[in-house]
């Protein structure tokens, strides 16, 4: 089956694994988001007190899951180990910088930058995958507010952060004070709108509207 052009930007950013899903959705689902992310987050912080990146945890629906491990050899029928699913952690956090792994971050209100992801993985389990992964900062700061943003501009995806636990502070100073701000649901809206609109029109960074907002103040 040929792939609408409408996808294949996207088809970069899961490689493989999102071809095969949308190969499957794409005549009967058109209008965004396509993917569904439940993430939970956790912001690092060493002993000086300066935080040092994001470890994030993302785990996919079922139906992209399932379409995700098609294909795959594992000698458990309907198990997959961190070892048979390395190559598609590695083509996926890969793909991530493009979009810069759909995570932004600002440092007394100035944009900071993220390193390659290190630590990543790909767990299987009550047949949904997860990936796993660590956004090392460029610099280790010391700010007085952070503000960490997570979504996809383009609402392709839409992540939702957990319902329990969704952020933890990791060797956060004391007196730090996280909160998180989660967006309205945007799916009704985005169905009404078509693929091109989304692509080049006015609502191409449709998705801002609907970032999850973790902020966190130090004294």
């Amino acid at each position: 089956m040929i792939l609408p052009v409408w996808i294949l930007p996207m088809r970069r950013l899961f490689g493989l694994l999102l071809a095969a899903a949308m190969t499957f959705a794409a005549g009967a689902a058109r209008a965004h988001p396509h993917v569904w992310i439940t993430a939970t987050s956790e912001l690092l912080y060493a002993a000086d007190g300066s935080i040092t990146g994001v470890r994030h945890a993302w785990t996919f629906d079922d139906m992209f899951s399932a379409y995700a491990v098609q294909g795959l050899e594992a000698k458990k029928k309907g198990a997959y180990t961190r070892e048979e699913l390395g190559p598609l952690a590695q083509t996926n956090v890969e793909s991530l910088k493009e979009y810069a792994y759909f995570t932004f971050a600002r440092a007394d209100g100035k944009k900071e930058r993220f390193q390659e992801p290190v630590d990543y993985y790909l767990d299987y389990k009550d047949t949904v995958l997860t990936l796993h992964f660590t956004l090392p900062l460029k610099t280790p700061l010391k700010p007085k507010q952070l503000m960490l943003e997570v979504f996809d501009r383009s609402f392709f995806i839409d992540f939702q952060m957990a319902k329990d636990n969704p952020v933890r502070l990791v060797g956060a100073p004391a007196g730090c004070e996280m909160k998180l701000d989660r967006p309205s649901d945007g799916t009704a809206t985005a169905q009404k709108l078509n693929e091109q609109t989304f692509m080049d029109g006015p609502n191409a960074n449709f998705g801002m509207m609907f970032a999850n907002k973790i902020t966190v103040d130090c004294p």
